[in-house]
């Protein structure tokens, strides 16, 4: 796998599709350069349950749905084009939904940070989500136990909101969802 993913390099769309389309690793691709994800860890994927599980509670009946990684997002406009796979993601428009992706900006996106992809998402990731508007984003510390929420304010992210493990998470854009952290953690 790592003989095909090119090093130091831009590269196009076009020559990622290419790429992706010859391994069953899954990436992400954002700037020109290829991500390859790793596996998630325990701590990592008992959190992504526990959120699920109240998202799913929220979500139900309601317009917007929440969907659990793996599930390719594309971002894209007139210049540039990106794939990424976001923990949590949540659509309230569902035209851009396929059998295999969704093409489109979601209203929010999750992130629980790992040791080897905390730098990525709050740089690389947090612009990125920045430039294509998406109006929540939210990173989560298994280590610190909290949830900081970024929120689109004036097209940028102001200073987050954070929520430590003894506390209830409110949501910004949905405005009655509020998630008993003891829960998650």
């Amino acid at each position: 796998m790592e003989n095909i993913i090119p090093k130091n390099k831009k590269i196009t769309y076009e020559e990622f599709e290419e790429i992706d389309s010859k391994t069953d690793e899954m990436l992400e691709f954002i700037n020109g350069e290829i991500y390859l994800l790793s596996a998630p860890s325990v701590a990592h994927q008992r959190i992504l349950t526990n959120l699920s599980t109240e998202f799913g509670i929220y979500f139900i009946d309601k317009k917007c749905k929440h969907f659990v990684a793996p599930l390719d997002v594309i971002l894209q406009n007139d210049q540039e084009k990106h794939k990424v796979q976001p923990d949590i993601t949540v659509i309230c428009d569902e035209k851009g939904l396929t059998e295999n992706n969704y093409t489109g900006v979601p209203e929010l996106v999750v992130e629980i940070l790992s040791p080897s992809t905390a730098s990525k998402d709050y740089i690389i990731k947090m612009d990125l989500y920045m430039r294509f508007r998406i109006k929540e984003y939210w990173i989560v510390s298994p280590k610190n136990q909290e949830i900081q929420i970024f929120s689109l304010q004036d097209g940028v992210y102001g200073e987050p909101i954070n929520f430590s493990k003894d506390e209830v998470l409110k949501s910004v854009i949905f405005d009655d969802l509020k998630i008993d952290l003891k829960n998650i953690f």
